[in-house]
């Protein structure tokens, strides 16, 4: 008889203490997309400045390529240029889908 009167209680205090951990839960996670959405603007402006040093190391690439005459000239523009677009439309994207 005690043995069930202390698994009864038991049972009882875990889902009553489970009840009010919900409330901070929720406050939590609420906090924690607050913190999360405030980071975007920084860096994505962070991914822009990263994308235009990109941009500039590939231009003195490609102008070295095409000053000496080498055939690969434009493969080099082509994976340079890819490579600026991509962490621009990266960027823009995910600032989009999450915010």
């Amino acid at each position: 008889m005690i043995n069930k009167k202390f698994i009864l209680s038991a049972i009882a205090f875990f889902a009553v203490s489970s009840t009010f951990a919900q409330g901070n839960g929720m406050a939590g996670i609420t906090e924690a997309t607050a913190m999360v959405t405030s980071y975007f603007d920084p860096v994505t402006k962070l991914i822009y400045a990263i994308g235009a040093v990109v941009g500039l190391i590939g231009g003195v690439k490609v102008y070295g390529k095409f000053s000496s005459g080498d055939p690969d000239t434009s493969k080099t523009a082509a994976s340079w240029f890819g490579a600026c677009i991509f962490l621009i439309v990266a960027a823009t994207i995910l600032r989009s889908f999450f915010l």
